[in-house]
């Protein structure tokens, strides 16, 4: 036989032994105590290991990207902002360098959530939790320009800044305004090349779309002559409202006077444009407590971050209608809308099962503690069962001497069991019941002992 064979025979024989003699209740007690404390240490061990698993952060994926990398970054320092404060959702933000690509992302499934706008991708998956930011369409001609209307590009060259991303938007305004039959050409290009573009008369004007914050306004100033004479101008898109019935993705907005720049004003006066909101999308398949948790924190992120980061001061709840171009999540509109459950609610349940898993426990316990303080002796070692033996050696003394012996056993039986007693290791029903058989033997003894000396003396004594 091999050794490796050997050794599990044997492994499994001391196993068989460890419970036959659980079985039959013949551990020493101490083994049993140690046994005992080690079950209820791995049990311990265990409900702490489930209540640290159960009460674990939910780590969410989250798909971000952006020409700037601006966005991955600002997602980061949330997701930082999160870790910090304790959530019970975190975030680990991968960067996707696109927008496009992030959308990608999350339609392949490869995250939980990403940054999105509401026209790109395949968004079908997607549940709104907040609005991160809204993008502003601008439609820029350089300074001296005479186009000052959508018609006015007829024949023209547009750069479009993404036109990547941007297609959707291209394909809405072009459709509007028949800019196909007007011989009307896009481009894409890149930000860093819109002012040679411009100088150069390779383009009649730019299409960017941007968040209306600060950081993004001095970008889009530094592209221009800081000049009063030779300022930018901006084409309206006064179909806004009809291109946003037409295409849900798209919201008509007045962009409010002097936003470009205050003196002289850029634009003039309020222009109608378009914007495209960009949101914060989990998938539709994410458990409704997890993302009202996410809700919430972004909502206390915003607070806590905006001193230092304006942008977060556009986050806002997404909109509850039916017939957005991407539903909110039931998580986020029970948030919003006040709905969460309540505590009794939410683990009325668990507190239910937990009260029948208290009761089970205590039960448990109380046959642990009478497993560890049975009494382990062979049943002939029991002192009432011992006492109960001698009553037939009792009626069969054939002399006073048998007797005395007996009356020195049932002495040791007795010391051995007050020693028991003042242990405490004894019962009072037990010690009750050694001093009732006591007390028969002794009264047995007595009649042996006068049947005894009723007998006559044998021949041989006389």
């Amino acid at each position: 036989m091999e050794q490796e064979q050997a050794q599990k025979i044997a492994i499994v024989a001391a196993i068989l032994a460890m419970v036959a003699a659980l079985a039959t209740g013949r551990l020493p007690r101490w083994l049993r105590v140690t046994l005992v404390a080690c079950l209820a240490a791995l049990a311990c061990g265990a409900g702490v290991f489930a209540y640290r698993y159960a009460t674990r952060p939910a780590t969410l994926t989250l798909a971000a990207g952006s020409l700037d990398s601006d966005v991955p970054r600002l997602m980061s320092v949330i997701a930082a902002q999160m870790a910090s404060s304790g959530t019970p959702v975190r975030l680990k933000v991968i960067d996707k360098g696109t927008a496009l690509d992030a959308a990608r992302a999350f339609a392949a499934g490869e995250t939980d959530l990403a940054i999105a706008r509401a026209d790109v991708g395949d968004l079908s998956a997607a549940r709104t939790v907040v609005v991160m930011t809204h993008a502003v369409v601008l439609l820029i001609v350089p300074p001296g320009s005479a186009i000052n209307t959508v018609d006015g590009l007829k024949g023209k060259t547009i750069g479009v800044i993404g036109a990547d991303l941007n297609q959707q938007l291209v394909a809405a305004v072009t459709k509007a305004y028949d800019l196909d039959r007007a011989k009307v050409v896009t481009k894409d290009l890149a930000p860093k090349d819109v002012s040679q573009a411009l100088q150069s008369r390779q383009l009649q004007a730019v299409l960017v779309v941007m968040p209306i914050s600060e950081k993004y306004l001095g970008m889009l100033r530094d592209a221009f002559p800081r000049s009063a004479k030779l300022r930018p101008g901006l084409v309206p898109i006064d179909s806004a409202e009809a291109i946003a019935a037409a295409n849900r993705a798209y919201e008509s907005y007045d962009l409010p006077k002097g936003t470009i720049r205050g003196s002289p004003p850029i634009p003039d006066d309020d222009l109608t444009t378009l914007r495209v909101p960009f949101y914060l999308i989990a998938n539709r398949k994410l458990s409704d407590n997890v993302v009202a948790q996410l809700a919430k924190a972004m909502m206390d992120v915003r607070r806590d971050l905006l001193g230092d980061y304006p942008l977060l001061a556009q986050i806002s709840a997404p909109s509850t209608d039916k017939d957005a171009q991407i539903l909110i999540h039931p998580g986020a509109a029970s948030y919003f809308n006040g709905e969460q459950q309540s505590l009794l609610d939410k683990y009325g349940d668990k507190f239910f099962y937990v009260s029948m898993m208290l009761g089970t426990l205590a039960s448990i316990c109380a046959a642990a503690w009478k497993f560890m303080t049975r009494d382990t002796g062979r049943p002939e070692q029991r002192p009432l069962l011992q006492l109960s033996a001698l009553m037939d050696q009792i009626n069969d003394a054939g002399g006073d001497a048998e007797l005395a012996d007996i009356e020195r056993r049932i002495d040791g039986i007795l010391k051995a069991a007050l020693a028991q007693a003042s242990n405490g290791d004894a019962q009072a029903a037990a010690t009750a019941a050694l001093g009732l058989a006591t007390h028969r033997l002794e009264h047995l003894i007595g009649q042996r002992r006068a049947i005894l000396a009723r007998r006559p003396a044998p021949a041989s004594a006389r």
